[in-house]
């Protein structure tokens, strides 16, 4: 099923993410509120989403390397509504993120909340694959950020909206964020 209508903004008229020969497009956008989920599509395909059922609260991840196939996860640190207490652990994100291959886009997006479970080492590994927001990430925060594994430098594609009750668009949570571009299929280090 060809699924390229999801991968535009809304309200926005479609154009093709038409990139050179030797790079990646991308569209990536947070989720809004606890209620919709976000999106992530590579080159005009929808990679993580509603439609594939494959995103959850957290922060939602694709990994693409070179012309191989992507692969999605997520790191479910989402509040149980029953408590206040957390559901999932940072291990398992912290394990995903070191064994992400050398020269990998990573391309990452929250939904309702990603911080609350973030330690030093987790925030650490997402800087080191060029974040500049990482570290000050909060509670409830709107997020999207593409950077690569063994890349030197800070990412150009990241996006922060700030949770701040007297300027949230959906009661508890900021705006959704969202961005698009073109990145190199590959991130070698030199």
């Amino acid at each position: 099923k060809d699924f390229n209508f999801c991968c535009f903004k809304v309200n926005h008229e479609p154009e093709k993410n038409v990139c050179p020969g030797n790079h990646i497009g991308f569209f990536v956008q947070s989720g809004a509120a606890n209620v919709v989920p976000p999106k992530i599509c590579v080159n005009n395909k929808l990679a993580l989403g509603t439609v594939l059922n494959n995103a959850d609260a957290g922060i939602n991840i694709v990994v693409v390397n070179g012309d191989r196939h992507h692969e999605t996860g997520f790191c479910r640190i989402q509040t149980d509504p029953d408590a206040d207490v957390c559901v999932a652990e940072v291990e398992p994100l912290i394990e995903f993120l070191k064994n992400i291959e050398m020269g990998s886009v990573v391309l990452m997006a929250v939904f309702d909340e990603g911080s609350k479970k973030l330690n030093e080492e987790a925030r650490t590994l997402i800087s080191d694959l060029g974040s500049s927001v990482i570290h000050s990430l909060g509670y409830r925060d709107n997020w999207v950020f593409v950077g690569g594994k063994g890349t030197t430098g800070k990412s150009n594609f990241e996006k922060h909206m700030k949770s701040d009750d007297s300027k949230n668009k959906y009661e508890n949570w900021p705006e959704m964020v969202e961005m698009e571009g073109c990145i190199p299929k590959y991130l070698w280090m030199e």
